[in-house]
């Protein structure tokens, strides 16, 4: 049996050393321009894991920038063909393939709207490379498996490189050059989710806070992906609107724990839930160079223990049934 989604997930340390040195005068070109003319706000375009990157886009530009990130609702252009006033806006579109139908077509619209579009995308010679004003490029490779893992986590450090670049975050832009190592440490940590854990689990909860649930809505699908497990991410101070009640019925909860400004709030919240019922099983790590990197080295690590469980289970996590690489919706 091939052992691609583990080959992709591991070939990460690399791919992501070689993007920083390839990209580090693009993003600083693309960083000048931004501070030169800031944009009144950015909008994120992608689908699945690439719309999950944009959620961690939302937080580091918010927080890192103080401009406010919005995200695309592709049906807006492909269905109702409405095009947005756009003036002043940044278009990020994320995407592995650069080609899926309505990512391009919400392109085209956002740039007939008078956004100016930056596109993060593997395949650079493609549809959406060749439409973008500035292309930064993934430098991911080929990707066969059907789950993302090595091109959300290039995804990310773009879009970590590029915030550090246009603010001129000395520290974040010196943690980034540890990145790589961090992550092939985390590869080396104990296994975090065991398939003894997951083994007739039908339906489960992620949580994180502000960078924690960006990566949490990565987790879900991808359990949802490769296990076949029904999983909904969601803020930890959002599920205690409610959803909360849920945890009385012994609900299994994913914690994703990031020590950043979040990170006592999130496990202040997390004690409240355990002791309603909910069955805990918590993801950390502790060898990330940046708090804003710690969600990388976290998935990386995630990555390898759910192909670990769903061999251990029986599955293919290469190609999960009924899914596409890419998916053509309109």
């Amino acid at each position: 049996m091939s052992q691609q989604m583990f080959d992709e997930a591991t070939s990460a340390p690399d791919i992501i050393a070689q993007q920083l040195h390839n990209n580090a005068a693009r993003c600083e070109d693309i960083a000048s321009q931004l501070r030169s003319q800031p944009p009144r706000t950015i909008m994120m375009i992608g689908r699945g894991t690439s719309d999950h990157a944009g959620v961690f886009a939302k937080y580091l530009f918010e927080v890192g920038c103080g401009i406010p990130v919005v995200a695309a609702a592709p049906s807006v252009a492909g269905v109702y063909k409405r095009t947005l006033n756009l003036e002043g806006c940044l278009a990020i579109c994320i995407s592995q393939s650069g080609q899926s139908p309505d990512i391009v077509q919400q392109a085209q619209l956002a740039k007939a709207g008078g956004a100016r579009l930056l596109a993060l995308v593997n395949v650079v010679d493609s549809p959406l490379g060749r439409l973008a004003d500035e292309v930064l490029p993934l430098h991911a490779g080929p990707e066969l498996a059907v789950a993302a893992t090595k091109s959300y986590l290039a995804s990310l450090s773009a879009l970590c490189q590029l915030c550090a670049y246009w603010q001129q975050d000395r520290d974040l832009l010196q943690a980034l050059e540890q990145l790589p190592e961090a992550l092939r440490e985390g590869q080396q940590l104990p296994a975090q989710l065991e398939a003894t854990q997951l083994d007739g689990l039908k339906h489960c909860v992620v949580l994180g806070r502000g960078f924690g649930y960006a990566i949490a809505r990565e987790v879900a699908l991808k359990l949802k992906e490769v296990l076949s497990i029904h999983a909904e991410a969601f803020s930890s101070a959002e599920f205690l609107h409610g959803p909360v009640t849920l945890a009385e019925k012994q609900l299994c909860i994913i914690d994703l724990q990031i020590d950043d400004e979040g990170g006592p709030t999130h496990q202040e919240q997390m004690q409240g839930i355990a002791a309603r019922g909910a069955q805990l099983i918590r993801m950390h790590v502790p060898v990330a160079p940046h708090p804003r990197l710690q969600p990388l080295v976290l998935m990386q690590r995630f990555y390898l223990d759910i192909e670990r469980a769903a061999r251990q289970l029986g599955l293919d996590p290469d190609s999960p049934p009924g899914l596409k690489k890419v998916t053509e919706t309109r």
